[in-house]
Formats: structure tokens, sequence, C-alpha cells
């Protein structure tokens, strides 16, 4: 994509000396950018490298302690959001901004009309909504309640009301993160559609190619400070990853070696639906140590439903489930506690983390009627506390201190913590659901080298994962995942990417009794 022709682009946003700190820490340290007319800037950094917290100065979340900020040659004012949006500034947030008990459609037009007056011409709206959905093959019913939509579903929700508000400048953070391939082609074509009219974009991805295929330029950030700026054209993903952490990065190798015996079975499992996507109709899977068991598919189609009965939130109406041989007849979260099952569950922020709680509270929430955290009816904070200190230095959490409010951490700083509660004690089931998404390129391959780790330990792994290069790239068996039903295994490097792309898309799985 490159800027409108015609002489210099004018410049269409200015960010001057942008310093913004939290406390003690600097998240954002004298930073300057400008975007021009009919470009694509890219956004790179870290997680907590302070990207999110720029944009959402420039959106008026946050008033920055020194800087400024110009929209089209006039000043921003500081901490107003709706004068931004007022400006034809549009943000795609990265964690969801939608309220769950209203429509897709009252959501997207919430803010632009009044939604219960006589005026509100509903229909028009939606056939709007359709047609963007169409545009930027972004599926999602109108009419549907947000309460019922998967979280990829959410996302795409928040990408359409982004556009549906016509912003001239278009903040993307993190857009893709939850789009199978073939729905990210489709709205970079989209976007260069838009770009090609005048509008201009800040791309916010942790995905290196992604960033190569859509921008103009690249600005990384680092410790909240720019690292370095490069036209696309003239860079490679091996400088950008080395400009965001400092130093190259060795992706984990994955070795060969034969898997030991069955640690969890399902057989013929029937379920209810959950969060919107499709029930389990007729699954059997099983999970084997020392092995890592992918799962690929699109958003909606059963993972929800696999990753609850799992962890336990979810009972089976009808088949066998079977730990180390054992026939488990009254599941339930507290046995799969129990168990020690450890779960690394897909929405951090709403499931996997307590943002008001600190980060002690939430990494012994699991945990904190044992022994190991109890004393005579009483918590040992102590403890509690030595445990978090031990999270933090162990999986590298940039956080103050174990009484940090988690919902000042980065999202890649709550996914370690997360995964530092999951993986303690050597959990000998493991459920890794999204482990990296929204991760920067250093994080990815940290939680990797952690789930490698478990694998070579004997632990039994299931990824359940958007990403099908990461499936491709960790998993020793593949499952394919669509309305519920799951495709036989096939080993690692049996498919193509072709063949499961149309196994995703349901070929093939006719016949709900397929045995994985």
């Amino acid at each position: 994509m490159t800027p409108s022709s015609g002489g210099e682009a004018e410049t269409v946003l200015r960010l001057s000396g942008i310093t913004k700190r939290f406390g003690p820490l600097t998240a954002n340290d004298a930073i300057s950018l400008e975007l021009k007319r009919g470009e694509v800037v890219a956004l790179l950094g870290e997680n907590g490298a302070g990207k999110t917290t720029l944009m959402n100065i420039l959106f008026g979340h946050y008033v920055a302690d020194e800087g400024s900020v110009e929209a089209f040659g006039r000043p921003l004012p500081a901490g107003e959001p709706r004068a931004a949006l007022s400006a034809g500034i549009g943000m795609v947030h990265q964690h969801f901004t939608l309220a769950d008990q209203m429509s897709v459609i009252e959501n997207i037009a919430l803010g632009t009309q009044r939604l219960f007056s006589p005026r509100f011409d509903k229909a028009k709206a939606r056939q709007r909504i359709e047609t963007l959905s169409s545009d930027f093959g972004l599926a999602v019913h109108p009419d549907a309640l947000i309460s019922d939509l998967s979280v990829g579903e959410r996302q795409r929700v928040e990408i359409l009301k982004a556009l549906y508000r016509d912003a001239r400048i278009l903040i993307l953070d993190e857009p893709t993160a939850v789009l199978t391939p073939l729905e990210t082609d489709a709205l970079f074509a989209t976007l260069k559609k838009l770009v090609a009219s005048g509008l201009s974009i800040i791309f916010i991805s942790h995905k290196l190619h992604e960033v190569m295929a859509v921008s103009d330029r690249i600005v990384v950030l680092r410790s909240g400070r720019i690292a370095g700026e490069r036209r696309t054209s003239d860079t490679t993903r091996p400088e950008l990853a080395a400009l965001m952490v400092g130093g190259d990065i060795a992706a984990p190798a994955v070795t060969e070696h034969a898997p030991g015996g069955t640690m969890l079975e399902l057989e013929d499992i029937h379920t209810a639906g959950r969060a919107g996507g499709a029930p389990l109709d007729g699954v059997s899977l099983s999970l084997r140590a020392g092995e890592i068991t992918g799962l690929a598919g699109v958003s909606g189609n059963g993972q929800a439903a696999l990753a609850a009965l799992i962890a336990g939130t979810l009972r089976p109406e009808r088949g066998a489930m079977r730990i180390g041989g054992e026939t488990i007849n009254r599941w339930s979260a507290r046995e799969a506690l129990r168990r020690h099952i450890g779960r690394i569950p897909e929405d951090r922020h709403a499931v996997g983390m307590i943002g008001d709680m600190n980060v002690t509270e939430n990494v012994i929430s699991e945990r904190y009627r044992t022994r190991r955290f109890s004393r005579n009816g009483f918590l040992d904070w102590r403890s509690a506390e030595t445990f978090a200190r031990g999270i933090i230095d162990d999986y590298d959490v940039k956080c103050p201190s174990p009484d940090a409010r988690v919902r000042l951490l980065s999202g890649g700083n709550m996914q370690k913590l997360i995964l530092g509660r999951a993986l303690d004690g050597d959990p000998q089931i493991i459920l890794a659901n999204q482990p990296t998404r929204g991760l920067d390129v250093g994080a990815v391959a940290y939680v990797h080298s952690k789930l490698l780790e478990a694998r070579k330990r004997g632990a039994a792994i299931l990824l359940i994962s958007e990403d099908l290069d990461e499936v491709l790239a960790l998993s020793d068996r593949l499952v394919v995942i669509s309305k519920g039903r799951l495709s036989p295994p096939s080993k690692r490097g049996e498919l193509t990417v072709q063949q499961i792309g149309e196994l995703m898309a349901g070929h093939g799985l006719e016949d709900p009794s397929h045995a994985a």
C-alpha cells in the first residue's frame, strides 16, 4: 500500500513529544509520529512497549503528561474520545468495548443515532452492516446478542463498528488476532481499497508477515521509546524482530519423540453450545503423554465447548470421559482443579484474570484453599506472595510488585502470569486455548518454549489455536474442528494447508463418529 499519488501527501496526524507516566513507570517517552493521507503506518513492539497506551492517548482515553496531538492540522483536545471521533478517527480496540446484552446492530450504531427513537432506521442500519460484513469477510448476524457470540465474532463486531462511522483515520489494534487467513486476506483487500480512496491507517500487530504485507512504514517501540523506523520495502522480518526485542530471537526447536500412554480420552461426546459457538457432536479425542495435539478451526465451530468441557465448566450431555483410564461420572471445575489440569483460557481478561485484583490474588485464585496457601482457615499471604514473586521472576513478568493490579499489566505479562499459574506443579494434562493470542514475537517464542518443556517432561497438551502457523509448528498430531465435529487425527506434515482448509470448511466431516 502506498500513499495517494500527486506529490507529497498531506499530513493527517501528528503526535509530538508524547510522554505518559503511570507512577514510576514511563509507558511513552517523548514519542513523535506522523501519518500521511493514504498511508499505512505499522506500529510494532513487545507487549508493554507502549503501543496501546500511545493509541489511547490519541483516541482520548488517556491524557498525556507531555506532548500534543494534531489531526488534519488542528489540535486535538486531550482526553476527549468524542473529539477524536468528530475529527474522523476510528479505533478498533484490542480488547472488546461491547455491551453484552445488546445486539450486534445496536452496538455498531450506538453513539451514531438514538437507538430507541422512532427515527432510528434499523433496516437501513442492518443493510449497511450486512454490506460491510460481506465486503470485509466478517460474518456476523446483525440481530445476535453480543453475549451469545464467540470471541472471534466479537472481534468482527469491533471492526465493523469502526468502519460503520466512516473514519478518515483508522487505528487497528491487533485487528486480525482472531481471524482466519482467508478473513485476513479479505480485510487486507478492503483496506487497500480504502487507502486508495484516501483513508489513513495505523496498524498495530505482532504478526510480522502481516505488517510486511499491509504497511508503507513501520515504527518500532521498545520500552516506551522509538527503537527504529523503516520503510517496509527496505526492511526484513529478522531486522524488525531484533528491533522489537533488542536482539535476535531463536524459535524453539520441536524434536521428534514417541508419545506415552493416553492421559485423557473423550468418546462420542455431545454437549450444549458455548458462547454462541457450535456444540460438540459426537467428538472422540485422546490426549497422550509427551504429545501436543493441535486443534485447528474457524472460530465458533465448537472450540469453546471443547475447552469448557476439559476445563470442567461444561458437562457432557452424553458420551464417556476418562482420565488416566478412569471413567469420570461427575465432572466439574473443582474436579478439574483437583486433578491438577493446567488451564490456559481463551480470554485472559474475562476468564483468565480479575483485573481489579492484584497479581498475588490472581495467581493463587485456583488453589487458595489448599494447604499451600491456607493455615487454619486463613490465607497465608507470605506464602502467596512468595509464590507470586517466583512466577514474576521465572516467567519474566514486567510488573512493579506482587501487589500491582492486574489490569495495569500488558496482555503479554498477563499471559505469562496465567502460564505460570497453569504450569505450576507440572500438570500432566494441559489445556492451552489460544495461548499466544495478541502476543509479540518474543512472548510467543517464550510461551512456545514453555509448552515444549511441558511436552518433554511428559504432559499431554491440547493446543487450541486459530493461528494455523502455530498449530502446524508445535503439534505432533493435528485434528480439525468444524460445526462441532472432529477430523481424524493426522501426523505432523501429513496434510497440506489446502487440505486443512477444506476440513475447516467442513468437507469430509459429515460423519460425527470420527475417532481422534
